[in-house]
């Protein structure tokens, strides 16, 4: 993707790191966590990996962070980590979330997501004019 950044400011920015294991934990003892919080579309990519859903997990916290929200503000499958042909990591949102990005009068993403085999990491600024 070509990004163009010439007159854009950030509108807000996001980090999040969690420990994968405490997703692995989830996955294993909550039978509905991975349809709470993931869209089918995340779901076929992670397709079972914890180090996947982890980083994910981390995008979706950093995103209601750049908008100024608390958990809760949106549902965390109102946020959707895309991933563009390049393997790139790309954001769709919807709902609440969505209206509150239009309000908050963001144009694009820039996105970063990072693991290691314990932790997983992400990153979120939100541009506008």
């Amino acid at each position: 993707m070509d990004l163009d950044l010439v007159g854009k400011s950030v509108n807000g920015i996001g980090t999040d790191v969690i420990e994968i294991e405490r997703i692995q934990q989830a996955l294993e003892r909550t039978p509905n966590f991975v349809n709470r919080i993931y869209t089918v579309a995340e779901q076929q990519y992670c397709d079972g990996l914890a180090e996947r859903y982890a980083v994910r997990f981390a995008a979706k916290e950093a995103v209601l962070k750049a908008l100024g929200l608390g958990l809760g503000g949106a549902d965390f499958k109102e946020i959707e980590v895309t991933r563009q042909t390049s393997g790139q990591p790309g954001l769709l949102l919807t709902g609440r979330a969505l209206v509150c990005a239009e309000k908050n009068a963001v144009e694009g993403w820039l996105i970063s997501l990072s693991h290691s085999d314990t932790i997983a990491q992400a990153f979120v600024a939100s541009l506008g004019l």
